[in-house]
């Protein structure tokens, strides 16, 4: 195995995958992460527990880029919960809440395509770490998928203002 995995870096691994799948299953559903539903709530708490369990891991020995993603990630999630609580941006408050929720989603993607493309297969891995241009090149992409996405989220609430009703 080219990098082999601490018993933290496996559990924060196993623990990446449910936001994940949470994430992917809300915007199926949805058109976006609803903090009211089975899957939101999966997916908010196990974005922390992902988070928290990333502070554990440094390939640097200490702070790196992956732990002020994963600060930027909690903060965006606080701010899509308080502006869904408090209300105060009147009829932007749907389209904030949406888009920092995907902003979350598109966060926790970053590090995970470098990991997953660093990673594997095991015997060779595809990328050998951030600068490379097979991660850099995925990133760009993701990047697009992003704006797209949030895109899309716009023209749906427009168009069906009650699409996150309950958030």
């Amino acid at each position: 195995m080219a990098n082999p995995m601490s018993t933290l870096g496996i559990i924060h691994t196993i623990i990446s995958v449910a936001p994940v799948v949470a994430g992917f299953y809300s915007f199926v559903k949805y058109g976006a992460i609803r903090p009211s539903s089975d899957a939101g709530r999966i997916y908010m708490i196990t974005l922390v527990l992902s988070v928290l369990t990333s502070f554990g891991l440094s390939s640097t020995g200490g702070f790196n880029a992956g732990h002020a993603i994963g600060i930027i990630a909690l903060l965006a999630l606080a701010f899509s919960l308080i502006v869904g609580k408090v209300g105060l941006f009147g009829r932007l408050t749907p389209y904030l809440q949406a888009f920092s929720m995907s902003f979350t989603f598109f966060l926790l993607m970053v590090p995970g395509i470098n990991e997953t493309l660093s990673r594997l297969p095991p015997t060779s891995p595809i990328a050998s770490g951030p600068d490379s241009p097979v991660v850099q090149t995925t990133l760009l992409i993701w990047v697009v998928v992003f704006v797209a996405g949030i895109c899309l989220q716009g023209w749906m609430l427009r168009k069906r203002p009650g699409l996150l009703a309950g958030a």
